[in-house]
């Protein structure tokens, strides 16, 4: 089958979990005998394209000058030069399908090619930019969760937040309906997907209250890529109960949280913090202020160190403030076979079982992690318990086993159409 998968980044220049979610899954199917193709848009000055090969897998970019927050959103209601791009692309390849993977800084034009030329696509969400033009439902102006548009009222002020412009906001009608029609072009889009994949069932349900067909939403988690051999899981009851954060660097991932309860925490426990520390200096500033000596920061980690960095870990702890849609550190941590606490919050209570292989604790609130903490540290049995219970999470052979099946009905169900 030729395969297209369509994303708004991809590695080496962006190593998010988007990007490497397809750069894997590109690599697998390649690996299985398709054709594989990847286009992204890159962020530079002037126009361009460039081809080239990564293994059996085509990448195949463009550019149409710098992206900032303003020609993000503005790109999806066109942009000639890459819709131009992309129609060459659909000429050289000629896909049976297309995987839409993120279309941020991407022309909604795209999708009309698509239904012009009758080329059935699926889409993954993985995230929340399909309804949320910040992506995270998390609001700018208040840092707060959000379930989503209010007349569009909050949107726009969390816009404003965004690009440092509060005093626009007497252009309300204008910026709302900016937004509006943003969500009624994309929502096309989702509502022309013959499939939309949710990672997790948290994602699943939000999507379908937002109106996503609830027939055409499948629950797929994300697989992991398993190292060979996992590393074994640290056991070593003289030593300190060592807590384990891997992830971004930023306010709405509540390391402040984490970092306040563990200096609460009495007996020998310490704390390991990896991620990129030049994503958001300030906030790493305020974190090692604050930070007891027994908090270590080691940087970011290549996914070599991040299995590591597990196999070291007696615990994974994540104290997300915001709507997580899948977390692969809490699949890696249980991989390697290391509870995880996390906050009972969004897709973390979908995966982490409270009390049976982790820790589920109220997001934010510094007490009750300072409790979950001190539990772990008071009571040795409990971890090997926890340990215990760990299910291996689907491996990513799995999970392209599944989606080979959706592309194939997707394909089967069009050509019958037809």
């Amino acid at each position: 089958m030729r395969i297209l998968h369509l994303v708004h980044q991809y590695p080496p220049e962006h190593v998010g979990g988007t990007e490497r979610y397809t750069q894997s899954l590109a690599r697998e199917l390649a690996r299985r005998g398709h054709q594989v193709t990847v286009f992204y848009r890159r962020s530079a000055t002037g126009s361009g394209q460039e081809t080239w090969l990564e293994g059996d897998v085509r990448v195949h970019v463009a550019w149409s000058g710098p992206l900032g927050p303003a020609t993000r959103f503005l790109s999806t209601f066109g942009n000639a030069f890459i819709t131009d791009t992309f129609r060459q692309v659909l000429d050289q390849v000629q896909p049976h399908l297309v995987h839409l993977q993120h279309l941020m800084g991407l022309p909604a034009t795209l999708f009309r090619l698509l239904k012009q030329r009758g080329i059935p696509f699926i889409l993954t969400l993985h995230d929340y930019w399909w309804i949320c033009a910040n992506a995270q439902l998390l609001t700018n102006y208040a840092q707060r969760v959000c379930n989503g548009p209010r007349a569009y009222l909050n949107c726009t002020r969390c816009a404003l937040a965004r690009i440092g412009r509060p005093w626009l906001w007497p252009a309300f009608p204008i910026l709302a309906g900016l937004l509006a029609w943003r969500n009624r072009v994309l929502r096309r889009v989702l509502m022309g997907a013959h499939w939309l994949v949710a990672p997790t069932e948290f994602v699943r349900r939000w999507y379908i209250a937002q109106g996503a067909l609830a027939e055409r939403v499948v629950v797929i988690p994300h697989g992991i890529d398993f190292p060979d051999p996992v590393p074994g899981t640290r056991s070593n009851p003289n030593k300190p109960v060592r807590f384990a954060y891997i992830g971004g660097l930023s306010w709405q991932k509540g390391v402040h949280v984490l970092v306040e309860a563990l200096n609460e925490v009495h007996g020998a426990a310490e704390l390991w913090i990896a991620g990129d520390e030049s994503f958001d200096p300030a906030y790493v500033a305020y974190l090692r202020e604050r930070a007891s000596p027994n908090v270590q920061f080691v940087g970011r980690l290549s996914r070599q160190e991040v299995w590591r960095t597990l196999a070291q870990a007696d615990v994974v702890v994540v104290p997300s403030l915001w709507y997580e849609t899948f977390s692969l550190v809490v699949h890696e941590a249980f991989a390697a076979r290391v509870p995880v606490v996390a906050s009972r919050l969004g897709a973390l209570a979908d995966r982490v079982q409270d009390g049976v292989d982790g820790l589920l604790v109220p997001p934010g609130d510094v007490k009750a992690w300072r409790a979950a903490l001190q539990r772990l540290v008071d009571e040795p049995d409990l971890l090997e318990r926890l340990r215990a219970s760990i299910r291996p999470p689907m491996t990513l052979k799995e999970h392209v086993d599944q989606l080979e099946t959706l592309y194939t009905q997707a394909v089967d169900s069009h050509h019958r159409a037809c």
